[in-house]
């Protein structure tokens, strides 16, 4: 699949949110609040977005009380802990991702990491359907404006958990289904990868490289300013 057909199947959509208030309180003065709820990829980029919007957005992402960044894993977590997540902040963005951890395989009976392809995955296409949808709504009740970012592929093989080749694309594809229905607006993180996984990734790993993270880092930020900075 192409950019142009993957990029159609999720419609690339911009909802419905009136763009004018984010606008408004940049003239104000009043930084907009963005949350970035994501797993360790996400963690990885944060940082830089932080960085690159300053002055711009006041981004954050769910912290521990340790002070440390969480990990918002896959869906089975994020349905259970998405209301701790929002708070009581009234959000003007939040940019969401859900699938790298869903996608992986696991020991039915420990629940840890398996790489016996007989263990089920965390969250198999059905659920991750459901949690997802249910994740969704929730959020579309904070009235912010909401950009899911796709699931970054990785490489094959790779260290850790078991991920089957072509998982991620096909946890997209179900993903990019409940963005169009939900008029959403896609940040296509797995497109942009893909051509350039080497340059980007560690070896073997679903994670990337300080420079790999920085380059996610602006095509967010470009994603999010294109919201933030559109004219009223």
């Amino acid at each position: 699949m192409d950019r142009r057909s993957f990029l159609y199947s999720g419609g690339m959509l911009i909802s419905a949110f009136p763009i004018s208030n984010l606008s408004d309180k940049l003239n104000q003065k009043i930084l907009p609040k963005v949350l970035i709820l994501g797993d360790s990829i996400s963690m990885g980029y944060t940082p830089f977005v932080k960085e690159m919007l300053a002055g711009i957005a006041d981004v954050t992402r769910p912290m521990k009380e340790d002070g440390s960044a969480e990990n918002c894993e896959g869906t089975t977590k994020g349905v259970e802990a998405i209301d701790r997540w929002l708070g009581d902040e009234k959000w003007d963005l939040i940019h969401f991702n859900f699938g790298l951890h869903d996608l992986k395989h696991v020991d039915p009976k420990t629940g840890k990491n398996s790489m016996n392809p007989r263990d089920p995955q965390q969250a198999p296409i059905k659920k991750y359907r459901k949690n997802l949808e249910d994740i969704v709504e929730r959020l579309k009740e904070t009235g912010a404006h909401l950009i899911f970012a796709t699931t970054t592929p990785y490489p094959n093989p790779v260290d850790g958990p078991l991920r089957m080749p072509g998982e991620a694309m096909k946890y997209n594809e179900t993903a990019l289904k409940i963005m169009k229905k939900n008029d959403i607006q896609v940040d296509d993180l797995y497109t942009f990868v893909k051509p350039q996984m080497e340059a980007l990734m560690i070896k073997k790993n679903v994670h990337f490289t300080d420079e790999g993270s920085k380059a996610l880092a602006e095509e967010v930020v470009k994603v999010i300013k294109g919201v933030i900075l559109k004219n009223p």
